[in-house]
């Protein structure tokens, strides 16, 4: 067999360069996609508790992203599809309130009865959050779940639930800051996407990536 030519090199090479972006190309895409899908379910399916992810608060005043999504869960506890809404979330230095005790405090005062409100105020992160809620979930003796966030934000946030023991549908909320301008909603795949990838190649939160939730 004769020396390969420096033209034949060149030639493979290119191919395995194009063929890695192919993949490259389609998993990413592929991940949009299903970000894309899951932002749109609303699964009113009868489960055991809401778990509302934190977002940002002021003193215990909920951020319209948080308000958003507290409604959404009021909303579930309303309509009989779940028995106990669970807020989650840590506070940041110099906060007197944590995300998860301005969300308790929002539901008491719009009508959900307190002992169907738990509050979990660990996490400063999505999947710090569910690994907290992860013993509450199994020491009631809760089956399922529905998690209540921002459209975008539910894939990544269902994967990390089940990663952490916590059997989990998602109804996102439609309303809020996150929805509404079609640059938002597109920023906010493009963010998803990074950040689940990211995830499933390092098994780490992604906060770095600008993600919707904490």
């Amino acid at each position: 067999m004769g020396p390969v030519s420096g033209s034949t090199v060149r030639r493979v090479f290119l191919r395995v360069v194009l063929g890695a972006l192919l993949v490259a190309g389609l998993v990413i895409g592929g991940t949009a996609v299903r970000v894309w899908q899951v932002a749109r379910l609303d699964d009113r399916s009868p489960v055991d508790v809401a778990i509302v992810l934190g977002a940002a608060q002021y003193d215990g005043t909920p951020s319209d992203a948080l308000e958003a999504r507290l409604q959404h869960a009021k909303t579930l506890y309303d309509d009989g599809v779940v028995k106990y809404v669970l807020t989650v979330g840590g506070r940041q230095p110099g906060d007197h309130y944590t995300e998860a005790e301005s969300g308790q405090m929002w539901l008491a005062d719009n009508g959900v009865p307190q002992d169907r409100i738990i509050s979990v105020g660990t996490g400063s992160d999505t999947l710090e959050s569910l690994r907290a809620v992860a013993p509450v979930y199994r020491n009631h003796g809760w089956s399922s779940a529905v998690l209540v966030s921002d459209p975008w934000h539910s894939f990544r946030a269902q994967i990390m639930a089940r990663d952490s023991g916590i059997d989990a549908n998602v109804s996102p909320t439609h309303t809020g800051p996150m929805v509404r301008t079609r640059e938002t909603q597109f920023s906010q795949i493009v963010r998803e996407t990074g950040a689940l990838l990211f995830y499933r190649l390092s098994r780490a939160p992604a906060d770095e990536f600008g993600a919707s939730a904490s």
